[in-house]
């Protein structure tokens, strides 16, 4: 596709699986759930959980509403209290159980939508041993509860309507950072869905020589942005470009057969 960014015509041409933490003794598969659900379905997927330790093991699930902040950091919330929470959407069957030594049952995560239930939701599910603390001779290890710091797995949760199709997003902020001593140039940039799905964007800098024309395009960058949310994002130019003066554009491809965004400097090579 083609666009055009302040009068320069540019031409161009998710996720997890199952995993064991380090110095855990429990898996569980999958660690992300994603429904595509529309209002009034239900629809119910299972979780593996298996214990292996040497001993029987008990375990919980406990939900937890998340949001994302501009450096992709999680800001976790109690359940049922984000705008974009599906808690109450969700039952977990069984959310208490215990496993033998080497032991594997099945959890069914169901999910029911709302009539009204036409948005993008997430939640998070916690996995963790249930212990409760007798010896408070480690005080590294216990709270002021008194219940044990246990090993938690976390499993994402994401909810979005087949039929939502809002897939939308903008490019903005873009400014050189780069500070006095640095060997290469750098580039914040700010990524903003506007949409209402989940986005798997890919974001790269591309330079044309203003006297020749000659365009080169750098190596995107990959990045996932909620509805809702905005992600900064630094991207560097090499140390080894020709002298001139450059249309330095970055630019947004999210797919979908949405347009590429961009925002666009001019800049010296010197």
């Amino acid at each position: 596709m083609i666009k055009k960014i302040n009068g320069f015509k540019l031409y161009f041409i998710f996720l997890f699986s199952s995993f064991i933490l380090p110095a855990q003794d429990f898996e569980v598969s999958p660690a992300l759930i994603s429904f595509k659900l529309n209002p009034n379905e239900i629809g119910t997927q299972k979780v593996s959980l298996t214990n292996h330790s040497d001993k029987k093991q008990a375990f919980e699930l406990k939900m937890s509403d998340y949001s994302i902040d501009s450096l992709g950091n999680k800001l976790r919330m109690p359940p049922g209290t984000s705008k974009r929470s599906c808690a109450n959407w969700i039952s977990i069957s069984p959310s208490l159980l215990e496993l033998n030594p080497n032991e594997t049952k099945q959890i069914d995560v169901t999910m029911t939508v709302p009539s009204d239930g036409f948005s993008s939701k997430w939640v998070l599910i916690y996995v963790q041993t249930s212990k409760e603390q007798s010896d408070f001779s480690k005080p590294d290890k216990a709270v002021a509860t008194g219940v044990l710091i246990s090993p938690r797995i976390v499993i994402q949760v994401f909810q979005s309507p087949s039929l939502n199709n809002n897939y939308m997003a903008t490019i903005q902020k873009f400014k050189e950072i780069t500070k006095k001593g640095d060997k290469v140039r750098s580039f914040s940039v700010e990524i903003s869905n506007v949409g209402d799905k989940l986005i798997n964007a890919k974001v790269f800098l591309n330079l044309a020589n203003t006297s020749t024309g000659i365009e080169t395009k750098f190596n995107a960058e990959t990045i996932k942005v909620l509805p809702d949310a905005k992600r900064q994002l630094v991207l560097k130019l090499p140390s080894d470009l020709p002298k001139g003066k450059f249309a330095l554009a970055a630019l947004l491809d999210y797919g979908h057969n949405t347009d590429i965004e961009g925002a666009q400097l001019i800049i010296d090579i010197k």
